[in-house]
């Protein structure tokens, strides 16, 4: 199968591009890490593949729309009303 006709045919099977879907993916898994394990945004940008904490924190708020630190600061206080996972564009 070619790359154009799996893309086409996982858009229309999942209802979003393979990239979005991945890009979304990797944000939950960051944020799973920010509030259960405590990481740290160095090491998250490492461990998801991006090549620095500006572009990981750049893309985590461009999906799930709040910066990574304000995640990771509301861990302690957790209500599961902070951050709605792929609420962003």
């Amino acid at each position: 199968m070619s790359r154009s006709a799996f893309a086409a045919r996982f858009t229309e099977l999942v209802g979003e591009p393979v990239m979005s879907y991945v890009a979304r993916w990797r944000m939950q898994v960051a944020v799973a890490a920010l509030r259960d394990e405590g990481a740290t945004i160095g090491e998250l940008a490492d461990r998801l593949g991006y090549r620095s904490e500006a572009a990981f924190s750049r893309a985590f708020k461009r999906v799930i729309g709040v910066s990574p630190g304000a995640v990771r600061r509301s861990a302690g206080e957790q209500d599961g009303t902070l951050v709605a996972v792929g609420s962003g564009g």
